[in-house]
Formats: structure tokens, C-alpha cells, sequence
């Protein structure tokens, strides 16, 4: 993974950076978060795209840009997922696009299995808050188009009240209906550019 330079709030491609443009049919973000205090319960996001931008010489200048459409999360339980969309949590109608920007890359990636980090700026609901990636390079390839691909995991906690997510209701037994800590998962596919 490659850092970012701003340029206009957008990062752009420096010499020596390769650019790689994240495969929404094969990446994914997943969440997921305790329902009562006792189950988990996951969803995901459909609509991801991005761009991935690498500097192997320098790996601490790559970077990363990912932007979701909020209105696309899914846990499988559609009157969940109203509640998720309405101004309750998400307010997809105010607030379509949750977005992630690197401000920094710590480590590098040689060979599958290396981890390494990356924080940066994620935008949700409105707010933004600095959130740190722990990311593992799965590997690079050809595929049978001609086109090379990179992949990558990633995993990250957050507080959802530090977004704005406030709702929630208290039990009867103590606690509350859904946790404040919101694990992310991420499988990332890219194709590269040019």
C-alpha cells in the first residue's frame, strides 16, 4: 500500500506510485457489532470503490482512497437495515458516502502474509475521525485478462458514538441493545492501472 499526496483534497499519483483501482465485485466491507450484549450481529456494505496508490521504493508514500455508499449496507434483515439507513444511525439521506483517506502507511509488504499499517481520515455520518487499519498483503497476480491484480485484508475497531451513531436502548437485564464497538473488516481487490 502507497501513501497520498493532497492535492485539492484528492490524492493524486506521483512518479514512482502505482495506482490501483479497488474491484468492487471482489472486495468487501464487513461490519459487525453485539446485538444484546450476547449475539453478533454482521452486515456489509455492496458499494465500494477506491484507489489504491503504491510506492515500493517508498512505501511509506503510498496511500489509499475508498469511498462508500452508505445506503448500500446489508445485515440480511431489511427492517434492520431501514433502521441502519434512517437518521436513527447511517442518515443515508444526508449523509450517502462514508469515505477513508491514508494519512500514513507504517511498515511495507514484500510477501504475502506481511502486515503493516495504515491511518487515516474516516468519514461517517458527517464526522471525521483519524482510525487506524491493521492490514495484511494476501498477494498479487495475473488474471486471464491480462490485468494484475493485489489483494488485501484489513481489520480496525471503532467507537460508533465518536461518529455521531448515538441511538440505542437499555435492557431489562442490564446493558445495552447494540454495542458502541463496531469491528471492520475489509477484503480489498485491486487492479492495476495503466
Amino acid at each position: 500500500m502507497a501513501g497520498t499526496e493532497q492535492a485539492g483534497g484528492a490524492a493524486t499519483a506521483a512518479a514512482g506510485r502505482t495506482v490501483w483501482a479497488i474491484d468492487p465485485a471482489h472486495s468487501l466491507v464487513e461490519l459487525s457489532a453485539k446485538h444484546m450484549m450476547i449475539t453478533t450481529v454482521k452486515g456489509r456494505f455492496g458499494g465500494i470503490s477506491g484507489s489504491i496508490y503504491t510506492d515500493e521504493q517508498h512505501p511509506d508514500r503510498s496511500g489509499v482512497e475508498v469511498e462508500i455508499a452508505a445506503d448500500t449496507i446489508d445485515t440480511r434483515a431489511p427492517d434492520r437495515d431501514t433502521h441502519l439507513k434512517s437518521p436513527d444511525f447511517l442518515d443515508v439521506e444526508r449523509f450517502p458516502t462514508i469515505t477513508f483517506r491514508s494519512t500514513r502507511v507504517e511498515g511495507a509488504y514484500v510477501a504475502p502474509g506481511d502486515s503493516f499499517r495504515v491511518t487515516g481520515d474516516l468519514t461517517i455520518h458527517g464526522t471525521t475521525r483519524p482510525v487506524t487499519l491493521d492490514v495484511t498483503y494476501d498477494g498479487r497476480g495475473k488474471d486471464p485478462w491480462g490485468g494484475e491484480r493485489a489483494s488485501f485484508s484489513a481489520t480496525a475497531k471503532i467507537d460508533r458514538r465518536d461518529f455521531g451513531l448515538q441511538w440505542n436502548q437499555a435492557l431489562e437485564t442490564g446493558g445495552i441493545l447494540v454495542s458502541n464497538e463496531i469491528k471492520i473488516s475489509l477484503e480489498v481487490q485491486a487492479t492495476k492501472q495503466g
